[in-house]
């Protein structure tokens, strides 16, 4: 049966109303009312995620106090430049000065006496990292992934909108939350319990046989943008993680991950794919990038780079498995973990751009610097791993204006690091501090 035959392709009035379901989003996430409206100032949680969301709203809460970031080397990753002995200001979530003591005097000046100061003499001050696949459920899991450096993350979707409540936090309650590009829901055959998060899905429920057919994918790509994801997960395979899975099934053809593409529009789509085929299928129906890629064949690969899909081999992900107590996911992780890093260097070597993704979920955090540090040993140079967690990583989010770089504009987000990390990518491992949304949300100086 296909949800066309019984259903108008134009959505349904929603039973629930959006900020409705948010609220309930923002509650999983563990997100209440009463420590968010402590944070805002007394605004109930539902309208705070509501209105964080909404264009035309009013009434955001004051800015975090200025900061003054001095002493260290401040690392430019698109150019590779560094200023020793720098000064980073943040003002009003924004970087408003970053070089030279000469070329911020007058930006220090006018803070005097109303800044934080944060000395990070002997260090190095990056901008702000960022993970391109995360599975964040909840607002601990949020704040692991801050604890890890990651000051912007794109979702690889949650169970219950989770991602889309979190997203809407930091323009509330800045610190408490990376940014967020939300997903939404897995475009998935089997939706599971996630069929209660949405009255727009009961209708899916009727479907004997998953959600596999076109329109069917279609609509479900639909009521995730209807719900605020402002990016599309679907899969090409099923997971390497479970060991009762084969990764090198097909769950979705070409025509049916073209079928989501169309859909999601410029919200873009990461596909999960591992088999030669599966890659295939989604590079050619125009997802925007590419997670995990262990089988990537050399044409795949020689696609990607002229039509500019991005890579997350999420490398921690695949290569950790080697180590699990499952007999069958240790095999996998033996077995794949030299494929993927040569699928890296290939790949890098061709021209696609690749770009930094843990795979996180839940409280199992992985940092993003030893995702950084693993592109390193597959190949990558120091800067060009650097380059993945930052301003490769941005423009994969339609970021480049604001984030991946610390220059007048850019968001207030930073982290000071112990080592030179254009000398290794394993420097991105040793973090001292974390700036997100201007506030000094990790502090080990």
């Amino acid at each position: 049966m296909c949800l066309h035959d019984h259903t108008p392709p134009a959505l349904p009035p929603a039973a629930v109303p959006r900020r409705g379901i948010l609220a309930g989003a923002a509650a999983l996430a563990g997100i209440s009312v009463a420590s968010l409206a402590a944070q805002l100032g007394g605004a109930p949680a539902a309208q705070a995620v509501d209105n964080a969301s909404s264009p035309g709203r009013t009434g955001h809460p004051a800015s975090p106090p200025p900061m003054i970031i001095e002493g260290g080397t401040i690392v430019d990753p698109k150019t590779g430049d560094a200023v020793v002995d720098g000064v980073l200001v943040l003002e009003d979530g924004k970087v408003t000065a970053a070089g030279s003591r000469e070329e911020t005097r007058r930006a220090v000046a006018a803070l005097a006496g109303r800044a934080r100061i944060v000395d990070a003499s002997g260090r190095w001050v990056l901008p702000g990292l960022i993970d391109v696949h995360v599975h964040a459920n909840a607002l601990s899991d949020a704040r692991a992934i801050l604890q890890g450096g990651a000051t912007s993350v794109r979702s690889g979707s949650s169970s219950f909108y989770q991602d889309v409540a979190l997203a809407a936090l930091p323009a509330w309650a800045a610190g408490a939350s990376p940014r967020m590009s939300p997903a939404g829901l897995f475009i998935s055959p089997e939706l599971g319990d996630s069929l209660l998060a949405d009255p727009d899905l009961a209708p899916l429920a009727s479907l004997s046989g998953g959600v596999t057919e076109p329109a069917d994918l279609a609509y479900l790509t639909r009521v995730n943008l209807k719900r605020g994801a402002q990016v599309i997960k679907t899969r090409a395979n099923p997971r390497a993680g479970l060991p009762e899975q084969d990764p090198r099934e097909l769950v979705y053809t070409y025509e049916q991950l073209s079928a989501v593409v169309k859909a999601a529009g410029n919200a873009g789509v990461l596909c999960h794919a591992y088999s030669a085929e599966g890659i295939d299928g989604a590079v050619r129906a125009g997802v925007r990038s590419v997670e995990h890629g262990v089988f990537v064949s050399e044409e795949t690969i020689a696609r990607m780079a002229r039509r500019g899909t991005y890579f997350t081999p999420t490398l921690d992900a695949i290569t950790s498995m080697a180590g699990s107590a499952n007999p069958i996911l240790a095999a996998r992780g033996k077995e794949y973990t030299p494929i993927i890093k040569a699928a890296v260097k290939a790949a890098h070597e061709a021209g696609v751009t690749v770009v930094a993704g843990t795979d996180s979920f839940g409280a199992d955090v992985t940092p993003i610097g030893t995702e950084a540090r693993l592109l390193g040993e597959a190949g990558l140079s120091p800067l060009d791993a650097l380059r993945a967690a930052t301003v490769n990583a941005a423009a994969l989010l339609g970021w480049s204006g604001n984030a991946g770089r610390l220059v007048r504009g850019s968001f207030a987000d930073a982290v000071i690091v112990d080592s030179d990390p254009l000398a290794s990518a394993a420097a991105l491992e040793k973090i001292s501090a974390v700036v997100a949304q201007g506030v000094l949300v990790r502090n080990d100086l």
